[in-house]
C-alpha cells in the first residue's frame, strides 16, 4: 500500500471523491449485524448486498436478500465488501473478493495464519487494490486521545504499556482461543501507540474451559524503542475490563476503552518529607483530570477511515500489511506459551 497508507496520508483515491460505494457485508453475526448499521449510517456508502450460508439470525438485512455465498455477492456489483466470517474463512472469502477486483476491509485478524495472512496482503497489492483491517481499538476516542497526547510530548518518554481486557467467555467464538480473538486487539494498538514494533515476547497460556483453544494469557514484551509492556487477556473474569495505561517520565494515562474515558494522573510536584517513602517511591501522586472528548462509535469512525481510503481522503485506516505484522506478534505469543520460551522477532 506505500507508506502514505501507514501514515494516514492522501494516497490517491481508488473512487472518485464524493461518489457513493457500494458496499457488500459477508458474515451477519455479532460482528456483521453492527458493520450492516454502522455501513448504513456512513455518508457516502450504500450497502447493496449481504451474504452469510446461515441466514439472517439477527434480522439485519432489511430488504436485501441473504445471498449464499462470497460469489453470489460479488455478482451484486460491489465497489467494496466489508468481511465479518469467522477467522478460518477469512482467507478464502477475501482471496475471492481479490480476484473479482473488490476493495475490501477484513475484520481482525486479518488471517488464521500469517502464512495465509501474507496471500492475502499480497493479492491485494498485486491487484492495485484498497485491502484494510478492522482493528476497531484504533478508533476509541480514549486511544485517540492518548496517543495524540503521547505524540505531543505530554508524558515524556514512555516506559511501560500495559493492556487488561478480560470478561466472561463469548459462545459465538469457536474457532480461535483468546489470543486470536483478543490479544490481537491489544497487541495492534500498543504497537500503534507507542509507534514501535515488538522485538521480544514470552507468554503463559491456560485451557480451563475444555476447548482446544486457549482461554487466558499473560504476556509480556519489549518494543523496539525500549518500552516494556504487558497484556492480562481472558475469557473467564465475571467483570468486564478494557484499559490500557501508558507510564512515562511525566505520568500515566489510563484509557477505559468502554466507556472511551481518559484519564492522566502526572507526577506529584509536592516534595515528600516522610524520608521512608520518598526514598522508595520514585515518584508521588500527582493531580489527575479525565479529558473531555468527543465520542462516536468507533466501528463508525473505522468505517468512514475505509471509505476516506478508497476516496483518497486523509485516513487511519489499518492496512494489511500492519494486520500480518500484528499477527507475526500473536503467533510468537502462543509459539512463546508453548515452548516456555523467550520469542525474538
Amino acid at each position: 500500500m506505500g507508506e502514505q497508507a501507514r501514515t494516514g496520508a492522501p494516497v490517491g483515491g481508488v473512487i472518485e471523491d464524493g461518489r457513493p460505494i457500494r458496499v457488500g457485508l459477508i458474515g451477519l453475526g455479532a460482528m456483521g449485524r453492527h458493520h450492516a448499521r454502522v455501513i448504513r449510517a456512513v455518508e457516502g456508502m450504500e450497502l447493496v448486498a449481504v451474504a452469510d450460508p446461515v441466514g439472517d439470525r439477527h434480522g439485519v438485512a432489511g430488504d436485501l436478500p441473504v445471498l449464499p455465498d462470497v460469489h453470489a455477492l460479488i455478482e451484486a456489483g460491489l465497489d467494496a465488501a466489508m468481511v465479518a466470517v469467522p477467522t478460518y474463512l477469512h482467507e478464502q472469502v477475501a482471496l475471492a473478493l481479490a480476484r473479482a477486483g473488490v476493495h475490501t476491509m477484513v475484520e481482525k485478524p486479518i488471517a488464521a495464519t500469517v502464512e495465509e495472512g501474507e496471500r492475502v496482503a499480497e493479492a491485494f497489492a498485486r491487484a492495485g487494490l484498497v485491502g484494510c483491517v478492522g482493528y476497531v481499538e484504533r478508533c476509541n476516542p480514549a486511544l485517540l486521545a492518548m496517543r495524540e497526547r503521547i505524540e505531543a510530548g505530554q508524558l515524556g518518554t514512555v516506559y511501560q504499556i500495559t493492556t487488561s481486557r478480560q470478561g466472561p467467555f463469548p459462545a459465538r467464538i469457536a474457532d480461535v482461543g483468546v489470543v486470536k480473538d483478543l490479544a490481537t486487539h491489544d497487541i495492534d494498538l500498543t504497537a500503534w501507540i507507542a509507534r514501535s514494533s515488538y522485538v521480544q515476547v514470552s507468554a503463559q497460556t491456560t485451557h480451563r474451559t475444555g476447548r482446544e483453544h486457549e482461554d487466558m494469557v499473560l504476556a509480556v514484551a519489549r518494543l523496539a524503542n525500549g518500552t516494556i509492556v504487558n497484556h492480562i487477556v481472558n475469557w473467564l473474569s465475571p467483570r468486564k475490563v478494557r484499559e490500557t495505561v501508558a507510564v512515562g517520565e511525566n505520568g500515566a494515562f489510563i484509557a477505559n476503552t468502554l466507556t472511551g474515558d481518559l484519564t492522566f494522573v502526572a507526577n506529584g510536584t509536592v516534595p515528600t518529607q516522610w524520608d521512608p517513602v520518598s526514598q522508595f517511591r520514585g515518584v508521588s501522586e500527582g493531580d489527575a483530570i479525565t479529558y473531555a472528548l468527543t465520542k462516536r462509535e468507533p466501528l463508525l469512525v473505522e468505517q468512514e477511515n475505509f471509505r476516506d481510503r478508497l476516496w483518497g481522503r486523509p485516513s487511519q485506516a489499518v492496512t494489511m500489511d500492519e494486520g500480518v505484522q500484528t499477527l507475526r506478534v500473536v503467533e510468537a505469543v502462543l509459539d512463546a506459551a508453548r515452548t516456555g520460551t523467550t520469542i525474538t522477532l
